[in-house]
C-alpha cells in the first residue's frame, strides 16, 4: 500500500490540519504523535527505508519495538497537508526503548519533534494505564488555556473546576479532570517526567504559559478533548472579562446529579465548596 493512502496516515494529516485551522499552531508550534498498530505498520512496510539509530533522550521499555508516526522538529502544521513527506516521519524504537530510527518521511532532512521524550513517556504511561487503548498524544498552543495560566492558580483542582463550570458537557468529556505543569523549559526530560506523572491520572495536562497536552484512543476523541477544553477556556476568558465574579454557575450538587445521570465518576476533590 502507498504510505500516504493508509487510513491512519490520512487521519493523522487531517487532525494536524484541523489544529492548524483552529489557530493552535503558529509557525512550528505544537506536535502530534500516533502509536501505530502492528497491522498498520505491516501494511505500509514496503515503503520503509531505515535510517541510523539515534538516542531518544529517555528510556521507554514499555514501547520497545513499536512504530510511531510523528511531526518533525521545526516543521509547520500548515504544511502537513501540503507536503506530508517533508513534515512527518515514522520512527521505529529499538528492543530496549532507548533509541529510534526514521523509517519513512522527512525526505528533506530533519528529526522528529524536539518534544519526542515527552510524547514517548506519555505514550508509555497511557499504554500501561489503558491496557493499550490510547494511541494519540497531541500538543497544541491553545491561546485561551494559555491566557488562563496567567490569572488562575496553577492547581489541578482550580483549573478543572473552573472549566467544568463553563459548559455542561465538560465534566462528561473530561471527568477525570485536568492536570497542570508549572512553567518549565520545553523539550527536556524534566517536563517530560512531570507530564507523564500527571498522565497517570488525567487525559489533559496544561503546560503553564505554553499550551496543552492531550491523550486519547484515536484522532477524533483526542482532537475533540482538546477542542472541548479550549472552548471552555474561551468561555471562561469571556466571563472573567465581563465581571470578576459569577452571578450563577453549576454547583457541586449539580455536578453530582450530572454524574449520576451520565454515569460518570467525578472526583470529590474537584467538588469543593467555595
Amino acid at each position: 500500500m502507498n504510505f500516504l493512502e493508509a487510513g491512519f496516515v490520512q487521519g493523522f494529516i487531517r487532525m494536524a490540519n484541523d489544529g492548524w485551522e483552529q489557530g493552535w499552531h503558529e509557525r512550528n508550534g505544537g506536535n502530534l504523535s500516533y502509536r501505530v498498530k502492528s497491522r498498520e505498520a505491516e501494511s505500509v512496510k514496503e515503503n520503509f527505508r531505515a535510517g541510523d539509530w539515534q538516542e531518544i533522550g529517555t528510556c521507554v521499555p514499555g514501547l520497545a519495538g513499536e512504530y510511531f508516526l510523528v511531526t518533525g522538529s521545526g516543521k509547520y502544521f500548515r504544511n502537513v497537508i501540503i507536503d506530508p513527506q517533508d513534515s512527518l516521519c515514522m520512527i521505529e524504537l529499538d528492543e530496549k526503548g532507548e533509541r529510534y530510527r526514521i523509517v519513512w518521511g522527512l525526505v528533506n532532512g530533519g528529526s522528529p519533534t524536539s518534544e519526542l521524550p515527552s510524547h514517548l513517556m506519555n505514550h508509555e504511561v497511557k499504554k500501561r494505564v489503558t491496557q493499550g487503548g490510547y494511541r494519540v498524544i497531541y500538543h497544541a498552543h491553545t491561546p485561551n488555556v494559555i491566557a488562563l495560566t496567567f490569572v488562575l492558580p496553577l492547581k489541578d483542582e482550580v483549573f478543572t473546576r473552573e472549566l467544568w463550570e463553563m459548559a455542561t458537557e465538560c465534566p462528561v468529556v473530561f471527568p477525570d479532570g485536568i492536570g497542570v505543569v508549572p512553567w518549565m523549559v520545553p523539550g527536556g526530560r524534566e517536563i517530560a517526567v512531570a507530564t507523564s506523572k500527571l498522565m497517570q491520572e488525567y487525559d489533559v495536562a496544561v503546560w503553564a504559559h505554553h499550551g496543552m497536552f492531550a491523550a486519547g484512543e484515536d484522532f477524533d476523541l483526542t482532537f475533540g478533548l482538546m477542542h472541548t477544553v479550549e472552548k471552555a477556556a474561551e468561555i471562561l476568558v469571556k466571563v472573567r472579562s465581563m465581571r470578576p465574579d459569577k452571578l450563577q454557575t453549576i454547583e457541586p450538587r449539580d455536578f453530582r446529579d450530572l454524574a449520576k445521570d451520565f454515569k460518570v465518576t467525578l472526583p470529590e476533590k474537584f467538588l469543593y465548596i467555595r
